[in-house]
């Protein structure tokens, strides 16, 4: 089963996100029937200055099989015209993150590289996700459980 939520209105405010932009908030849809991305809508008006970065919350989260993992990208046009950037690069969404402590809650920390200020309006796609299958080697053992967000699972030293 692979299906994008809603993360709960309190985790939407703790997080950034306002009571009065919840209910606007749409789920990431595909604009085509070929369309491999599902756009991420901005959940209120995103405006980044040029050299500017943000953290965006999303007030999505995403239930997926394992072997599945949800891949994060800037919009194209976005990134053609204003140099928009994923800090991390590209945005990884494992299976096991939904269960999070923090619900799962997808961030997007991105930066307009241009010289030129970005504005999205509330509603409008800004990112998209791609989801993709992945393998694992034959030797595989990892054994641990994710508890935290972003970043909760470096590997200890050595590994």
């Amino acid at each position: 089963m692979t299906k994008f939520y809603k993360v709960s209105e309190e985790r939407f405010a703790l997080d950034g996100g306002s009571a009065a932009d919840y209910a606007d908030v749409k789920l990431p849809a595909r604009a085509t029937s070929g369309s491999a991305g599902y756009d991420f809508f901005a959940p209120f008006e995103l405006k980044i200055a040029a050299g500017e970065t943000v953290k965006v919350p999303t007030c999505i989260r995403c239930r997926m099989d394992e072997g599945r993992v949800l891949a994060i990208f800037p919009r194209s046009g976005l990134g053609f015209r204003y140099k928009l950037a994923l800090d991390n690069t590209v945005g990884i969404i494992d299976a096991d993150y939904f269960g999070a402590d923090n619900e799962g809650h997808i961030m997007i920390k991105m930066t307009n590289r241009g010289d030129k200020d970005l504005v999205v309006e509330k509603g409008k796609a800004f990112a998209q996700g791609i989801f993709l299958q992945y393998f694992l080697t034959d030797d595989d053992a990892a054994s641990g459980s994710r508890t935290g967000g972003f970043g909760s699972t470096d590997a200890p030293s050595g590994k």
